[in-house]
Order: structure tokens, then C-alpha cells, then sequence
């Protein structure tokens, strides 16, 4: 097939982030056996060395300049003007901040030239530069990376009452966004079985697919003994909020209760771009910000434990799939958990769980004293892994849907 993949995040290295890694992953996967012509937008990161190796992976890479968007965006005239927007429009400012209108006519002309089998969005957040009516001509696919409804929901419910007023104006426009922008496609994927209950509920007319996430067992493999020790670390890309929030938390709140109880313990934080929030934790007793490296999984193998300590983000997580591939015992929320079968029933236990200090204080010190008890957890996440969360098998799924099949 030719396939047109729609990407207005630059995918390339696919380690940026989780957009990045799932976006770039099933762009290779495709690559194999169909004509990919990719259209996106480089970051002021992005290298020339970025795009010629993502060029390799492509029939055709056509790139555009990201949209300014240095307007003053503080302050609550600015905040009132895009909830304006948002309720005139019925799209996100975070969609229309991305949007290219350049972008947009190059992709009207694609279409209208009729070389395309499928046109994909890769997250949500390129559905703006596709037509209800293209449907009639092509089959149109969204990857939805995670509900933006669902995930607005479920912040509003931890943040205090004073801070709830614009998010809770926000969240039915941002059910109605979802619901309109899921019924113009013939196809839906999405990563996690909560996402696709949410998306079923707008009962839209494109089929929905669960395609979960995978792991690239090249770059994550399982290692070949345990370390010992008391070594922590937490992987991620440090600028995002979702990741500064996490480490810092577990910085501030639960590794000082860890320190008095193993004073010999240590966390490295690694992960690109670390942001002054993030570099000020350095200076605490034990922990190390590495930044970006050039080998992760040297990182994970060295741990005694990967700790996961995410509060605010949703979907299935590739840093939690990706330290269990690599055979490292994993303690993490529930959203660092989230869509994967780890605990309870008759399931194998391949995490620990832990949402509040207490409870992350008991699971890492169960670690880091029972050995056993961490080589049962490397055994079975990694099996999980090697069985259901692989991008080959996650490529497979997402061929037939572009093939619909």
C-alpha cells in the first residue's frame, strides 16, 4: 500500500518521548512490507542528523517548520480568549497551536491526487488536516495515543477546588471535541482497553482496534544478572510535566523516608532535557541527574529497582514495558501501570503497585531485601512482555487495520 502517515511530532530519535516511541515504531514496522510517506514537523532539537536518519525509514519525508506560537499565552485575558476559541471552534487550543496551514494545503493536494491508499493521524492531535468527506475515498485511520477527554477527567479529580473552574468548562467541550473529531474516520486504533471503552461510549461510526504498545528487544534486552544493591533510577524525558512532577515527588517525599532505612541508596534520574526543577534535585543526599544518555538500558540493567511514580499521565507506559524487557523489578502507580495485566486474580505478579510514600517505601524495601522476590518479578514482566507488548506484533495488528481487514 502507500500510506500517508500524518505527524505533526517529529518521531525521530524514538526515544524523545512516548509519541515519538509509538509513532516511530509503527512507522518502521509498516516500512517493511508498504510506501510510507511521512509529513511532520522537526523540532528546534531536531538535527540534520535526525531527519536523514528518519528519511531512511521512508519512501518520502516531507517536513514543515513547526507554527509560532510565542504569543503570551499567561495571564487570564489570554486564558478567557482561547476557552473563546475553544467554544466558537470546538477545537483545543493545543491542537490549534500545532496546526499548519501550510501543512494543511499540502495534504489537501495528496489526497486530491489520489496516490494514497490510507491516510493516518498519529495521535490525535493531527485529525485537525483531515476531511469527513475523505472517507469516501480512502480509508482514514486515527491513533489515538491516549483519550485527551479521559485524561482531563481524571486530573480534575485530584486538583483542588480552587484550581478546578477552567477545567471543568473545559471537559464537556473536550467530550464533544472527541466525539465529533472520532465519527469523520472509517478506522480508530487505540493503545489501552480504558481508552477503548471511553472512545465506544461516543458509539462513532469507525471500527475501533485496541493496538497496544511494544518493545524493541534489540535496544532492551533482558539482562543477564541481578545487581544487588540498593540502586534506584527513573527513566524519562525531563522536561515533561508529567515525568518533572513524578520525580520530584518521589524525591522529595519518598526517597528521604528510603534514605533513613538504607543510607547507602541511590536514585539516577535519566532522561533528556532535564529542566532546573528537575537539576536542583542533584544537590539532595543519594541523587544523580544523568540527563541524556546514550545507552538507557545500561542504566536499567545497573538497577536494583525502576520506580515509576507517575500521578497525572494515562495509557500504557513505554518506560514500564521497557524496564521490564530489560529484566528490572518495576514499583509503580497505578498510572504508571495502567492497561497492563500485572497483579491480582490469577495473574503472575510482574510489578509491585504503590500510589502513596508508605506504600512506596514497603514495595522498594521488599526489593531491595528479597532476591527472590525480584527475580520472580524480572521473569514474569519480561514474559509479559515477549508475549503481548512487542512492535512486531503490534505492527502486525495495525497493517490489518490499514488493510482492513
Amino acid at each position: 500500500m502507500k500510506i500517508l502517515i500524518l505527524s505533526a511530532t517529529f518521531p525521530y530519535p524514538p526515544t524523545s518521548g512516548g509519541t515519538e516511541v509509538r509513532t516511530f515504531n509503527l512507522l518502521k514496522a509498516l516500512s517493511e512490507r508498504h510506501q510510507i510517506t511521512l509529513v511532520t514537523q522537526p523540532t528546534d532539537d531536531s538535527s540534520e542528523t535526525d531527519v536523514e536518519k528518519l528519511q531512511e525509514w521512508v519512501e518520502e519525508l516531507v517536513v514543515f517548520p513547526q507554527p509560532n506560537s510565542s504569543e503570551n499565552n499567561s495571564g487570564l485575558r489570554s486564558k478567557m480568549q482561547r476557552l473563546s476559541t475553544f467554544l466558537q471552534q470546538g477545537t483545543p487550543q493545543s491542537v490549534l497551536k500545532q496546526y499548519s496551514p501550510e501543512m494543511q494545503e499540502w495534504v489537501n493536494q495528496a489526497i486530491e491526487s489520489g496516490n494514497f491508499d490510507v491516510i493516518t493521524c498519529e495521535h490525535s492531535m493531527n485529525e485537525i488536516y483531515v476531511r469527513p468527506q475523505w472517507r469516501e475515498k480512502l480509508r482514514t485511520v486515527v491513533n489515538i495515543h491516549s483519550s485527551l477527554y479521559r485524561k482531563q477527567r481524571h486530573q480534575l479529580d485530584g486538583k483542588p477546588a480552587d484550581k478546578q473552574l477552567r477545567e471543568q468548562l473545559n471537559l464537556p467541550l473536550l467530550r464533544r471535541y472527541e466525539e465529533r473529531y472520532c465519527g469523520k474516520f472509517t478506522n480508530i486504533v487505540v493503545a489501552t482497553p480504558t481508552d477503548r471503552r471511553q472512545i465506544e461510549d461516543y458509539e462513532p461510526e469507525g471500527k475501533i482496534t485496541l493496538v497496544p504498545n511494544g518493545v524493541d528487544f534489540k535496544q532492551f534486552p533482558k539482562r543477564v544478572s541481578d545487581p544487588g544493591g540498593q540502586r534506584l533510577v527513573f527513566v524519562g524525558v525531563m522536561d515533561s510535566l508529567t515525568n518533572v512532577d513524578a520525580v520530584r515527588f518521589f524525591s522529595l517525599e519518598v526517597f528521604p523516608e528510603i534514605l533513613r532505612r538504607y543510607p547507602e541508596a541511590t536514585l539516577e534520574i535519566v532522561g533528556a532535557r532535564p529542566v532546573p526543577e528537575v537539576l536542583e534535585l542533584q544537590e539532595r543526599p543519594g541523587i544523580t541527574v544523568a540527563g541524556r544518555v546514550s545507552s538507557i538500558v545500561d542504566y536499567l540493567h545497573k538497577a536494583t529497582v525502576c520506580v515509576i511514580p507517575l500521578r497525572t499521565s494515562y495509557g500504557i507506559k513505554n518506560k514500564t514495558l521497557e524496564a521490564m524487557a530489560a529484566g528490572v523489578p518495576v514499583v509503580a502507580s497505578d498510572r504508571g501501570l495502567e492497561g497492563l495485566p500485572v497483579d491480582g486474580g490469577d495473574v503472575p505478579l510482574r510489578a509491585l503497585r504503590a500510589n502513596d510514600t508508605a506504600e512506596y517505601v514497603y514495595a522498594v524495601s521488599r526489593l531491595f531485601e528479597k532476591r527472590q522476590l525480584r527475580k520472580q518479578l524480572s521473569e514474569n514482566g519480561r514474559s509479559m512482555v515477549e508475549k503481548k507488548y512487542t512492535w512486531k506484533r503490534a505492527g502486525e495488528l495495525y497493517e490489518k487495520v490499514l488493510m482492513g481487514k
